[in-house]
């Protein structure tokens, strides 16, 4: 009997499988453009459908296949060491005759862009908790990750449409927000732009996103991009998948999908974790950034890319010492306890009171403490004939190496500079509201200085500056995980707090190393296009043709 209801659903899944390809096709011979979106939907679906089936029949092969040195050094005996350290300087050396063909044609900021990565993991070896433990493996992998995604996304034409496309989409989804503003605010909700346009993006995305948990797409595609960073850096699965939950979920959530584990990991473990959540953003508050005016591209791409930056960083300043309890064989992650959709959705939109009403206090709170503190060193600063000193000011000297560093103009790095300050003492809103600001005033058209004060950056600078501020690294935060994590293990409490401070510099520098990565790639301004690349529009944060102007 089973049999037969076997054979009769297979028949109905092909039935309706074969329908489903024949309308694509049919709505392709229509109108092919019309039907485009729903043709690059199927595609993926048939991408991860088949990468299901390749993966559960030949993961091991895979993951052997991915390592194939290791097998040959570990049968070395002593000679493995120096064969290690050999095929590092070769990868090092290939990057650095890549980068001499490709600064031939290019200019120096690439140089400095590339000097300030290797400067930042310079910074992290010294400063290093365990410096003769590192794996630099796991360092090399996870810059190399972004080389490649940089590559693929800025620095080919295919690449750079499909995550602008993706942006684009993300903006005209986000619209629909609008419709729930209007209703409950009325007409002139846009008024008050932040209140009543932005903040509500963020319960429709926490909605989304719990939907999305509720029927599985979530887990699936986090344990996706878990698995390939877990193979490719030697991470173990706890830290590979919470660093790609972080991806779209915040830094408080993401640990909820290993909280069986939490207790059993180690403090190189849990410095990894917070490290993520430090070192990305929520996909609830991107669409909120998106909204206000910052790049959706370039925020995704910033993402993606700092998942593996974030991992790297993680174990190059606290290298692991002990050994990983959880396997990738044993591990599983959690289940929801909703028990229909609609109470998926409700819950997700619940949740999000509480993160609005800290947006919104935090913005009211950190802003007006700005103003008054810029007013209080002004007021000192004038005993001394100087008026202009400000907080700002401060921020812009600390930070303003830093910046130049990550390949932005020397002229930018100090409006750079007051931009990862607000960031880092405050929270990334501020300075992305405040960049948001300058490239408003750089669409505009206006006068690039007023007396002798800079108004806005170049649009190369711009792209620096949107990948530096993409993560939740500043001191507010500290609070936020280590609440939310010591909720989760409160045996683990001495252990969490003690991770605190490094994770929030490594999740620091995390983002800065994709910002040099960012720069290696990002090279030109929007203004002075190279004809000798195929496709140079990855330069600009515009997303409209009529702005890039070219390809």
């Amino acid at each position: 009997m089973s049999k037969v209801i076997i054979e009769k659903l297979s028949k109905c899944i092909v039935f309706c499988v074969s329908g489903y390809i024949s309308l694509v096709i049919v709505a392709c011979i229509i109108n092919f453009q019309r039907a485009l979106s729903l043709l690059l939907l199927t595609i993926v679906g048939i991408f991860f459908v088949s990468w299901d089936k390749l993966i559960n029949k030949y993961e091991d092969r895979i993951t052997q296949v991915f390592h194939p040195y290791e097998r040959r050094l570990e049968q070395q005996g002593h000679c493995s060491r120096m064969y290690r350290w050999v095929l590092y300087i070769a990868l090092i050396a290939a990057v650095i005759c890549w980068l001499v063909f490709d600064t031939a044609n290019q200019g120096t900021r690439q140089l400095i862009s590339f000097g300030g990565l290797l400067m930042y993991i310079a910074l992290m070896f010294i400063f290093s908790k365990h410096p003769t433990k590192i794996s630099w493996r796991t360092v090399f992998s996870g810059v190399g990750l972004q080389f490649v995604f940089g590559v693929i996304i800025l620095r080919t034409q295919i690449g750079y449409d499909a995550f602008d496309w993706t942006g684009k989409q993300m903006e005209t989804f986000l619209e629909y927000s609008d419709v729930g503003s209007k209703f409950v605010f009325g007409e002139k909700y846009i008024d008050h732009f932040f209140a009543f346009k932005v903040l509500p993006i963020v319960v429709f995305f926490s909605m989304i996103t719990s939907i999305l948990y509720y029927v599985g797409f979530m887990q699936w595609i986090i344990l996706k991009v878990g698995w390939v960073m877990q193979i490719v850096m030697a991470t173990s699965p706890t830290e590979s998948v919470t660093a790609a939950g972080n991806i779209f979920i915040g830094q408080s959530e993401a640990p909820l999908i290993i909280r069986p584990y939490l207790q059993q990991l180690t403090k190189s473990e849990i410095h990894a974790v917070m490290t993520g959540g430090f070192a990305t953003i929520a996909g609830s508050v991107l669409g909120a950034y998106i909204q206000a005016g910052v790049p959706a591209s370039h925020l995704l791409t910033a993402s993606v890319m700092s998942a593996p930056a974030s991992l790297a960083v993680a174990k190059l300043f606290w290298p692991e010492t002990d050994t990983p309890k959880i396997t990738r064989k044993g591990f599983k992650m959690e289940k929801r306890e909703e028990t229909n959709i609609l109470e998926a959705a409700s819950h997700g939109a619940s949740l999000s009171i509480p993160l609005i009403a800290n947006i919104a206090v935090n913005l009211i709170a950190f802003l007006s403490l700005l103003a008054f503190l810029n007013s209080a060193l002004s007021w000192l600063g004038n005993m001394f004939d100087y008026p202009q000193f400000s907080f700002s000011v401060i921020c812009s000297y600390v930070f303003m190496p830093f910046s130049f560093m990550m390949g932005v103009d020397w002229n930018d790095s100090f409006l750079v500079g007051e931009l990862i300050g607000y960031k880092t003492f405050f929270n990334e809103f501020v300075a992305y509201n405040k960049l948001a600001e300058m490239i408003k005033k750089r669409q505009a058209g206006g006068p690039e200085y007023s007396g002798e004060i800079k108004q806005y950056l170049s649009a190369h600078s711009e792209v620096i500056a949107t990948y530096a501020l993409c993560g939740f690294a500043n001191f507010g935060s500290l609070g936020v995980q280590i609440g939310a994590l010591s909720s989760l293990a409160p045996k683990r409490r001495s252990d969490i707090s003690s991770c605190a401070l490094r994770s929030l510099i490594s999740g620091t520098i995390a983002c800065f190393m994709t910002a040099c990565v960012a720069g290696n790639y990002v090279l030109l301004d929007c203004a002075k296009p190279n004809k000798d690349l195929p496709y140079t529009a990855g330069c600009c944060p515009v997303s409209t043709a009529a702005d890039r102007g070219y390809r």
